[in-house]
């Protein structure tokens, strides 16, 4: 080959290429961005549109139909979901994977333009977000103080610590939980306002009218020009007493001015709490750091670090900064293992290569592929664009036994040709050129594998993209190495071993006097011994062929019933040392009461010896609810704890069954949720009407209380939620001068509470300024009924007439719904559950077995969504991938050996790769999951790798005169040696792996346990079943040739 005789003949040009390659590679690893997975563009586009102290009910008629008929007509929709709950919408949109996200933001905005402008005056406008994965807290940090009141502690904390960590480089926003915000309240009498004949539209005009600032113009004096302006701007809380709000005028006729401290108690307080966080059960005060959706989050991590050290140092004596959760923390351990496993698979892959060659120098030129490899394709994804994340240290990892294979096959061939007494040159040149061609076949094999992979559709496609270019890259690199710079260090750098390759038949070592050299020649001894029985069983096989195919077949049909006992699941479950426990108080309850709940939750976690430290939040995103509950775990290193996650969070779940008052929702890793925030298994109901919707599910979710393995079952369609509704009488109404809309607009400030206007405080902060009935004034329906309108109409003297609610409307106390689900344009019920001790995919089997017995009423059906639907979405991409591969793999084989028949027999090696595969993932406890599969499909180039060898030689050997017996048990000879090597090296650089020591090494173990099971079972099968498959094949071509040549005479 030209690239072996160029390096050979120019031994420093070789030299410095690779010396480029390292050098550049090493450059590179410093410049790229460390992030845990690939950058990903999702098109979700989600909507998030408020309306205060509207039902859901009302939501969903108002807002959240207007808003997805109006976006389902947009072109690339792929599906819209909404959530109605009182005073919000939150609709979701999710576009195809090739529509940009910017685009889908934009159409969603043009398609919002035409449907807001017939929303009510009261619905706010529309909030327009794109969706980011990484739109979660980075860090998240807590401050409490025993001596600062929680109002001050929240003033100082928003004043100085937010602004501080807003300034950090790469944070998007700081989020706080559990403050108390100033509030000037402004609380309304109704029955002083009804005294003096006020409506509460007059109270608020006047607020907004009088507390302002305006500027009027300017003025020109004395060569000057100068700004006027009003300054009507209240100075202290106090001075909104002084502010007229109307006019009473009394029998004489006098006119004289209403203050509003004659119908309300101004009050410098605190806004209601919409949220709450604690440390370790005890009240706190969180912030939850985010950072920009393109910031690295090590980098950034990094940052708030630093500046929460000066934050820190500059804290006021009391004041105590605690960082409860770092997610850079579960990156750099995940990414550390990975590299971990890396390096150790080298190690182990260097080390058969020693045992093999029995030679430090052959050991050093064949190990020199590692380095040189890795470093140049790092220099090469970085030219593409990738970040070091999971997927692309994995496949370096996995590449490990890859890499190596092309260069222990040049340098055993090699020193097999300087052991038939060449000159190490002309071996060096020989040796590489007879190889050559299936080296490169072998690895153009490998790249037709993964190539597919890198391009497979859906989410999980765009995962693995660099995954599959970067094996790709690896293997060109190393093949690229192997015939370049083994050969020109074979050449210039003999090795007496080589030339004495057989010496240890008749040397005699002692162990104690030279161990290494005993290990050696005994491990040489043992390769003989093998040897010689393969070439008896090989013999066998070619004797009794149809035995062996027999054999072979067997072997794969009892592999395939070992299958159905292998667990199914989308991802495994990583232990990153992080659980969440969720659980839900009643619908109706208020913000003490579930904090109240999750302290009595706090306390039993603490009881756990495994549980280092706790972080709760209530209401952590503003929508979800004040009844709901999530509390952080982090757990001591895994290391140190004698119950795994399951175990422990079976206990936990136990033991939180015993209080009251409260449904738990959820226990489970934090990282097990792999469809966004849902649970492994997601089911959903739909159709339109609630209450059909309400009894089906219950049934349903009985059923599936029965099913084994099922755990935290949770519905979306709750309890119903008492609501009061106010019926308008709209004739009693008209006779009175009022309208509905009239009416709503009185009631809302008075029982919602509006923010009409702000105050700025001595610091120039605006606080807001929120007009509300006193909390007792609004408890009950007589209380409701008891508010005074005021008519249009006017009495004789010429005042407002007072009108009671009660004589224009009616009050019902009804049951509905706290929250309404939709999918795809219909009502929904999403029905979630976490498993324990069972696969997702085979709990799924089992539900799908409920709701084929159910029969379901017209207008109504299931759908599976969650981690089953993207198993199923996932197996059939990687199915086309698959394919593709072994359609690739034939026609590269057939264009190596220039025959339609022979790449038969060397494919044959595929199905036998299964046999190990599911016995090693049913022996190893493991799933067959994504990552599994992966590693099935990355098993049908290696598995090819050993048969080329073979057939490759086979062929050669006919074609220099031997017979077809005598050619197939030379070629298994000879090639028995090397193929035994890339296996062992591959084995080996899989070990580490398979083990799942490390933070989330649970995930990739499988790929390692398919690979390894699959790789054994194959070589030993492909040294047997490819020769005697290719007898078969060489029989038929025989008979083809014979009947062609009498048809043509």
């Amino acid at each position: 080959m030209w690239l072996t005789r160029v390096s050979i003949n120019n031994p420093v040009f070789a030299t410095m290429i690779m010396l480029a390659f390292m050098v550049v590679g090493f450059f590179a690893t410093q410049r790229m961005q460390i992030e845990e997975f690939p950058e990903i563009d999702f098109p979700f586009v989600v909507i998030n549109t408020v309306y205060s102290g509207a039902s859901p009910e009302v939501v969903e008629s108002d807002i959240s139909k207007k808003i997805e008929d109006q976006v389902n007509t947009i072109s690339g929709v792929k599906e819209v979901t909404s959530i109605s709950q009182e005073g919000l919408s939150r609709v979701i949109v999710q576009f195809d994977l090739n529509v940009s996200s910017d685009v889908a933001a934009q159409n969603v905005r043009d398609k919002l333009a035409l449907v807001t402008p017939t929303f009510r005056d009261e619905i706010q406008d529309p909030i327009i977000a794109q969706y980011n994965p990484a739109d979660v807290p980075v860090v998240s940090v807590t401050f409490r103080s025993d001596t600062m009141p929680i109002k001050d502690l929240s003033d100082y904390l928003d004043n100085t610590v937010k602004k501080q960590l807003q300034t950090v480089t790469g944070v998007g926003r700081v989020n706080t939980l559990g403050d108390k915000q100033r509030q000037i309240r402004i609380v309304i009498n109704p029955e002083q306002m009804n005294a003096y004949r006020l409506s509460i539209n007059q109270v608020i005009n006047a607020l907004r009218t009088e507390n302002v600032e305006l500027p009027i113009g300017t003025i020109n004096s004395q060569n000057q020009e100068m700004v006027v302006q009003i300054n009507g701007l209240v100075k202290s809380p106090n001075e909104f007493n002084q502010i007229i709000v109307g006019q009473n005028r009394n029998k004489n006729g006098q006119i004289t001015p209403i203050y509003l401290s004659q119908i309300a108690n101004v009050i410098d307080g605190e806004a209601e709490s919409k949220s709450a966080s604690l440390q370790n059960g005890q009240p706190a005060i969180g912030m939850n750091i985010i950072k920009t959706s393109d910031a690295n989050v090590i980098d950034v991590v990094d940052n708030i670090k630093k500046r929460l050290d000066t934050i820190q140092q500059n804290l006021p004596a009391g004041i105590t900064m605690t960082v409860v959760s770092d997610s850079s923390t579960n990156i750099r351990g995940s990414l550390g293992n990975v590299v971990r496993t890396l390096i150790e698979g080298a190690v182990l892959a260097v080390f058969i290569v020693w045992l093999f060659l029995g030679s430090w120098r052959s050991t050093i030129i064949t190990g020199l592929t590692l380095p040189i490899s890795l470093l140049g394709t790092l220099a090469m994804i970085f030219a593409f664009g990738f970040s070091i994340n999971m997927m692309t240290l994995l496949a370096l990892a996995l590449c490990i036994g890859l890499l190596i294979d092309d260069a222990i096959v040049v340098r055993e061939n090699i020193v097999r040709h300087v052991a038939m007494g060449k000159h190490h040159r002309k071996a060096s040149l020989d040796g590489t050129q007879e190889i050559g061609l299936a080296v490169l076949a072998t690895s153009l094999v490998i790249v037709a594998v993964f190539l597919p992979v890198a391009f497979m559709g859906g989410i999980i496609g765009r995962f693995f993209y660099q995954f599959g270019v970067t094996v790709s890259i690896a293997v060109l690199i190393s093949m690229f190495v192997s015939f370049t710079l083994d050969p020109m260090l074979s050449s210039v750098w003999h090795d007496p071993e080589a030339q004495n390759h057989e010496a240890y038949l008749t040397r005699k070592v002692k162990f104690f006097k030279q161990p290494i050299r005993w290990i050696l020649d005994n491990f040489q001894h043992l390769l003989d011994k093998i040897t010689n029985i393969y070439a008896k069983i090989l013999a066998w096989g070619l004797r009794f062929r149809f035995l062996t195919l027999l054999i072979a077949i067997g072997s794969l049909v009892m592999a395939f019933f070992v299958a159905g006992l292998v667990g199914k699941e989308f991802v495994p479950q990583a232990d990153m040392g992080e659980m969440k426990v969720k659980f839900e108080t009643p619908v109706n309850s208020d913000l003490k009461y579930s904090e109240q709940k999750a302290v009595q939750v706090n306390a039993i976690l603490q009881e756990f010896s495994e549980v280092q430290s706790t972080y709760t939040t209530i209401n952590s995103l503003a929508y979800s609810g004040k009844n709901r509950v999530q509390v952080n775990v982090n757990l001591v290193p895994k290391q140190q704890r004698p119950k795994n996650l399951d175990q422990l969070s079976r206990e936990i779940r136990q033991r939180l069954q015993q209080v009251g008052g409260i449904e738990i929702t959820s226990v489970a890793p934090s990282k097990s949720a792999v469809s966004g925030s849902l649970k492994p298994i997601v089911i959903s109901l739909k159709g339109e009407n609630l209450d059909e919707l309400q009894r089906l599910s219950n049934e349903f979710m009985q059923k599936l209380a029965k099913v084994d393995g099922l755990v935290d079952l949770e519905s979306s369609l709750k309890q119903p939620k008492s609501m009061i509704t106010v019926k308008i009488n709209r004739q009693a109404a008209n006779d009175a001068g009022l309208s509905t809309a009239q009416i709503g607009q009185v009631l809302r400030p008075l029982l919602a509470g509006d923010d009409i206007t702000t105050f700025k405080d001595e610091k120039g902060n605006n606080v807001d300024v929120n007009v509300r009935l006193a909390d007792n004034q609004r408890q009950t329906i007589a209380q409701l009924q008891s508010i005074y309108l005021t008519s249009n109409k006017v009495d004789n003297n010429g005042q407002a007439i007072l009108i009671p609610l009660s004589q224009v409307a009616s009050f019902k106390e009804e049951l509905g719904a706290p929250q309404i689900n939709r999918r795809a344009l219909f009502r929904e019920v999403m029905i979630q559950a976490n498993t324990d001790g069972r696969a997702a995919g085979d709990i799924g089997d089992d539900i799908t077995a409920i709701q084929n017995e159910m029969q379901l009423p017209q207008g109504y059906s299931f759908t599976v969504e969650g981690s089953n639907k993207d198993m199923g979405e996932s197996v059939g991409y990687a199915a086309t991938a698959l394919l593709l591969a072994i359609v690739f793999i034939y026609m590269l084989l057939g264009s190596q050996f220039n025959s339609f028949l022979y790449p038969v027999a060397i494919m044959a090696s595929l199905p036998l790769s299964l046999v190990g595969v599911f016995f090693a993932l049913f022996l190893w406890g493991s799933t067959m999951n994504i990552f599994s599969i992966i590693g099935i499909i990355m098993l049908m180039g290696l598995v090819c790798k050993n048969a080329i060898l073979l057939i490759d030689f086979i062929k050669e050997a006919i074609e220099n005169g031997k017979s077809r017996y005598d050619a197939i048990m030379l070629a298994g000879i000879t090639r028995l040696r090397p193929i035994l090597m890339t296996t062992m090296a591959m084995v080996m650089g899989m070990i580490p792996l398979s083990l799942g020591i490390g933070d989330g090494a649970e995930q990739q173990a499988p790929m390692a346990h398919a690979i390894i099971g699959g790789v054994i079972t194959s070589t030993l099968l492909t040294l047997i079943v490819v020769p005697v498959i290719y007898t078969y094949l060489d029989d038929l071509r025989t008979f083809v040739v014979k009947t062609l040549a009498k048809k043509a005479v």
